[in-house]
C-alpha cells in the first residue's frame, strides 16, 4: 500500500496538541483539532456551537499567541479546523493521519482508540504522542488492521522548533507504516527521526530524566548554586544556554516532576532509578511545587525576573532559604582557561585536567552520564547512533554521550570512571578488550549486538560542507570562504568567517566563484553548514576602516559587494542560495542575490542595518524596490505611497521575519522560492534546483529598471519621521538615518516618479551608507553593538 498524508487530525488541543496542529498547518496540511466539550454547560449553552467549542477555541487562541510563535505566519492557522469530541468526531473519517494527544492515562487513551476505530477509514495511520505509556497497551483490544497502522510518534515541545521525533512501533505495526512515517517525519515534518524500542519514556526522556536528576542532586549535595550549575552545564559542555535549571523553568517543574514520578514505578529493574527520588532535589522540587513556583509559566521557579532601577535582572533562588537574589558572576579558573577553545572535545579534555570545583562537577556528572548511557542503551535503543541522535536532536546538545566518550578516549575514561566507583557496562569493556578503541570509526559505529562496526546510516538528502571537505572537494579557500565541488557540475560558495559576517575576503572569493562558474561549472549554490546563513557585514572591520578615514577603500569594498550581488543575480548560469537561520543585513543581500532561493522553514530574514546607524548598501534597498514597488507601479493608475511606506517602515524598524513564510510576505523570498521543512536538506535541494534550471536552459533574470517615486514621496516619508521626533519616539539621529533611507527609496530629488537604472539606486545606497559612517553617533551605535550585542538609542 502507498501512503500519503493530505489531511490530518489532532485530538487534544493542549500545549503539545496545539503545537503539532500548528506544525502541520505550517507545512500546508489541513488539520482537524478536537478537544472536549466544556462540562457543566448551562441549558442555554448546550445547543450553542460556540459555547460547545469554548475549550478548543481558548486553547487555539493560546497557541496562536504563544512566543516563540507556533504558527509560521498568521494565515497558516486557516488550515486548522476546530471542533469538539462529541459533535465533530466524524471529521476524522477522511483523515490520513490521526494523532492522539490527550491526558496521560491508559484507560482514556484506550477508550479513544475504540471510538477512532469506528470512524477511521481503512489504511489511515493512527499514532499516540504519549511520553510514558507503553504504546502496545494503548492499542489493546483493537483489530489487526488498526494495530497494523498504529504506532507512537513522540514530538518534543515546541513541535515547530525541536528537531527530534521518536517513532515507536509495536510488534503489530506494519513495517511499511514505520518506513513511511520515518520518511514523512524527515522529509515533510523536517524532523530528525529515531526509531525507538517500546520502553518507558523511550530514549530521550528516559536518558535525560536519570542524568538530569543526578546532576541536580549532585549540585545540591555539594553546595553548588543555581547560577554555578547553569554556567557549567551550558555551552561550556556543548549544551544550550538554557543549561539545567533554566531548562526546567522553561519546560515547567510540574512537567519534569510528572515525568519522573511516572518513570520511577515503570523501571523497577533499573538500578539507577533511585536518583529520581534524590532526597535533596526531591525536597526542593516539592517546596517549589507547593508554592506554585513552576518556572516561566508561573513567573518564577529557579529563576525570577525582577526590575531593579528600571533594569531587568534574573535572580536565582537559594535552595536553602528559598529567597531570590541577584547572583554574582560565576568565575572559575578552569573555565576561564578553556572557554575560548572552540572544539568541544579539546575543551572538555583540557577542562577535566584541572582540579577545582568546576572541573570536578563536570567530570563527575559527565562520567555518570556515560555510565548510564552504556547501561541503558541496549534496553531502549537499536544502536548507539540512536542515543546520540536523540540527545543532539531532542535537547540541542552538540554531541551525544558516545560521541563525547570518544572525544575523551574510551579506554582511559573507563579506568577513571571505575576508579570513581562507577560501573561500566560489560559490552563497552568487551569492545575495548577486542581491540575496538572507539565507538565511531571511519564513518562506522560499534554495534553492541553484532560486536562489529556497521556503517552509520546516512541521509542521502543531507549534503554537508564538512562532508565535501572530507572528500577533498575544496577548490579554493581563504580565511572567510571556500569554493567546493558539489559534483554534477555544481559549485558551492561557502562562508566560514566568524558568524559568517561579510568581509573583503568573502566578496573576493564570490567574484572568483562567478569566474569559475562561467568557465568550469554549470550552476552555483551559495550556502554553508552553519546554524545561521550570515549575520551581515563585519562591523568591526567596517568601523575600524571608518575611524581610520579609509573612505576610498570602504567605497571600493561596498561597490565590490554591490557588483557581486548584482552579478550573481544576473549570472549567465543558474545561481541558487540555500538559507537557514538568521540572514540579517548583508546576509539578506547575499541570500536574495541568486536566481532562486531554497530556504529552511526556520529562516529569519531582515534588513537590520538601522540598528547600528546605517542603511542597506549591498543591494537590499534596490531589491525591495524591484520586488515590491515595481509590480505595483506596472499597474495603471497605481498609488505608490502605501507600498512605499510599508517598505520604508520595514527597513526603518529593522523588521525580521519569524519564518520563511514571513520572509515571503516581506519580499525577501519570492512566492516561487522553495521552503524545506528539514534544514539539513536545503543544500541538496538547492543543488537539485540549480541542475534543473540548467537542464531546461532557463535564461538568467533580466535586468529591470527600478521605479523611483521622486520628491513628493520623499517629503511624505520625511514628514512622517519628523512626527515621531516631535512625539519623542525617535531621536534626531534616527531621523537622519531615516531621511537617508527615504532618499534612497524614492530616488532622491527627482521632480516626478520615474523608472531608473538599478545602478542609480545602488549608487544612492553606497553614498548614504558612507555618509552615515562618517557620523559619530553611528559609530557609537556600532561600537555599542559590538561590545554589548544590543542596539543603542542615541
Amino acid at each position: 500500500m502507498t501512503y500519503s498524508i493530505r489531511k490530518a487530525a489532532v485530538i487534544g488541543a493542549g500545549t503539545m496538541g496545539g503545537g503539532i496542529a500548528a506544525h502541520l498547518a505550517n507545512i500546508g496540511i489541513p488539520v482537524v483539532l478536537l478537544d472536549m466539550v466544556p462540562p457543566n454547560l448551562s441549558e442555554a449553552e448546550k445547543n450553542n456551537p460556540k459555547a460547545r467549542n469554548r475549550i478548543v477555541q481558548s486553547l487555539y487562541d493560546r497557541m496562536a499567541k504563544a512566543r516563540p510563535a507556533n504558527l509560521a505566519r498568521a494565515d497558516r492557522g486557516d488550515l486548522i479546523t476546530l471542533g469538539n469530541l462529541e459533535d465533530d468526531f466524524d471529521l476524522l473519517a477522511d483523515c490520513d493521519w490521526i494523532v492522539e494527544v490527550i491526558i496521560e492515562q491508559l484507560a482514556p487513551k484506550q477508550a479513544l482508540m475504540a471510538r477512532i476505530e469506528a470512524v477511521r477509514k481503512p489504511g489511515s495511520i493512527i499514532s499516540s504522542n504519549t511520553s510514558g505509556i507503553p504504546i502496545n497497551e494503548i492499542a489493546d483490544g483493537r483489530s489487526p488492521e488498526f494495530k497494523a497502522h498504529f504506532l507512537g510518534t513522540h514530538f518534543f515541545n515546541p513541535p515547530r522548533y525541536l528537531k527530534l521525533l521518536e517513532v515507536i512501533p509495536t510488534p503489530d505495526t506494519d513495517p511499511a507504516v514505520v518506513d513511511f512515517m520515518v520518511q514523512f517525519g524527515s522529509d515533510v515534518l523536517g524532523k530528525g527521526v529515531v526509531v525507538c524500542k517500546d520502553t518507558p519514556n523511550f530514549i530521550a526522556n528516559r536518558f535525560i530524566a536519570i542524568v538530569g536528576s543526578y546532576l541536580a542532586e549532585y549540585a545540591l549535595e555539594n553546595g553548588y548554586t543555581i547560577a554555578e550549575v547553569d554556567a557549567l552545564t551550558g555551552p561550556l559542555v556543548g549544551h544550550p544556554k538554557t543549561a539545567t535549571f533554566r531548562l526546567t523553568d522553561l519546560v515547567g517543574l510540574d512537567v519534569m516532576m510528572h515525568v519522573n514520578n511516572n518513570l520511577y514505578p515503570a523501571i523497577p529493574h533499573d538500578p539507577y532509578r533511585e536518583i529520581l527520588k534524590g532526597p535533596k532535589s526531591t525536597a526542593l522540587n516539592e517546596k517549589l511545587a507547593a508554592n506554585k513556583w513552576l518556572g516561566n509559566k508561573s513567573g518564577q521557579g529557579f529563576y525570577k525576573q525582577v526590575r531593579v532601577g528600571g533594569n531587568r535582572e534574573f535572580h536565582t533562588i537559594d535552595p536553602e532559604t528559598l529567597e531570590y537574589a541577584n547572583a554574582p558572576s560565576v568565575r572559575f579558573d578552569s573555565v576561564g582557561a578553556v572557554r575560548k577553545v572552540e572544539d568541544l572535545g579539546q575543551r572538555l579534555r583540557q577542562l577535566l585536567a584541572f582540579d577545582d570545583r568546576a572541573a570536578n562537577f563536570v567530570r563527575d556528572t559527565t562520567y555518570y552520564m556515560l555510565a548510564y548511557a552504556a547501561y541503558v542503551t541496549p534496553e531502549i535503543a537499536h544502536s548507539i547512533v540512536d542515543v546520540d541522535n536523540a540527545n543532539r536532536w531532542g535537547f540541542a546538545h552538540e554531541a551525544g554521550p558516545f560521541e563525547i566518550w570518544d572525544m575523551l578516549g574510551v579506554a582511559d575514561t573507563i579506568d577513571k570512571m571505575e576508579a570513581a566507583g562507577l560501573a561500566v557496562a560489560d559490552w563497552v569493556k568487551e569492545m575495548v578488550a577486542a581491540g575496538h578503541s572507539s565507538f565511531y570509526k571511519d564513518g562506522r559505529f560499534y554495534d553492541f549486538q553484532t560486536k562489529e562496526y556497521s556503517p552509520v546510516p546516512l541521509d542521502q538528502k543531507n549534503i554537508t560542507v564538512l562532508g565535501l571537505h572530507e572528500a577533498s572537494k575544496e577548490i579554493a579557500r581563504n580565511d572567510s570562504a571556500s569554493l567546493l565541488d558539489m559534483g554534477d557540475g555544481v559549485l558551492l560558495f561557502e562562508f566560514h568567517a566568524k558568524m559568517n559576517a561579510i568581509d573583503d575576503q568573502i566578496i573576493a572569493l564570490g567574484h572568483e566563484a562567478l569566474a569559475r562558474l562561467d568557465s568550469d561549472f554549470d550552476a552555483l549554490v551559495i550556502g554553508n553548514d552553519a546554524d545561521n546563513f550570515c549575520v551581515g557585514a563585519n562591523l568591526f572591520a567596517v568601523g575600524v576602516a571608518a575611524a581610520s578615514g579609509m573612505w576610498d577603500q570602504l567605497n571600493e569594498m561596498i561597490r565590490g559587494l554591490q557588483s557581486l550581488t548584482f552579478n550573481l543575480q544576473h549570472a549567465p548560469k543558474p545561481v541558487v542560495t540555500a538559507v537557514r537561520g538568521m540572514a540579517l543585513g548583508g546576509g539578506v543581500e547575499m541570500a536574495i542575490a541568486g536566481w532562486e532561493s531554497v530556504a529552511a522553514h526556520e529562516t529569519y530574514m531582515g534588513l537590520v542595518e538601522v540598528g547600528v546607524g546605517l542603511i542597506p548598501a549591498g543591494g537590499g534597498c534596490k531589491e525591495l524596490l524591484r520586488r515590491r514597488i515595481n509590480p505595483v507601479m506596472k499597474t495603471d493608475n497605481a498609488d505608490v505611497l502605501p507600498v512605499l511606506q510599508d517598505v520604508f517602515t520595514q527597513i526603518a524598524t529593522a523588521k525580521v521575519g519569524e519564518s520563511a513564510w514571513q520572509a515571503k510576505t516581506l519580499g525577501y523570498l519570492r512566492d516561487s522560492d522553495m521552503i524545506v521543512m528539514n534544514a539539513d536538506h536545503r543544500l541538496a535541494q538547492a543543488k537539485a534546483r540549480a541542475l534543473q534550471l540548467a537542464a531546461i536552459g532557463a535564461p538568467p533574470p533580466e535586468v529591470e529598471k527600478i521605479y523611483a517615486a521622486g520628491r513628493d514621496a520623499l517629503y511624505a516619508l520625511k514628514l512622517g519621521v519628523q512626527g515621531f521626533v516631535w512625539g519623542n519616539f525617535a531621536s534626531e539621529h534616527d531621523a537622519l538615518i531615516s531621511g537617508k533611507l527615504a532618499h534612497v527609496l524614492t530616488g532622491g530629488d527627482l521632480s516626478t516618479g520615474t523608472w531608473v537604472d538599478p545602478w542609480y539606486i545602488l549608487d544612492l545606497e553606497r553614498e548614504a551608507f558612507l555618509s552615515l559612517l562618517g557620523e559619530e553617533k553611528t559609530r557609537e551605535r556600532m561600537t555599542h553593538m559590538l561590545t554589548t550585542g544590543k542596539p543603542l538609542r542615541n
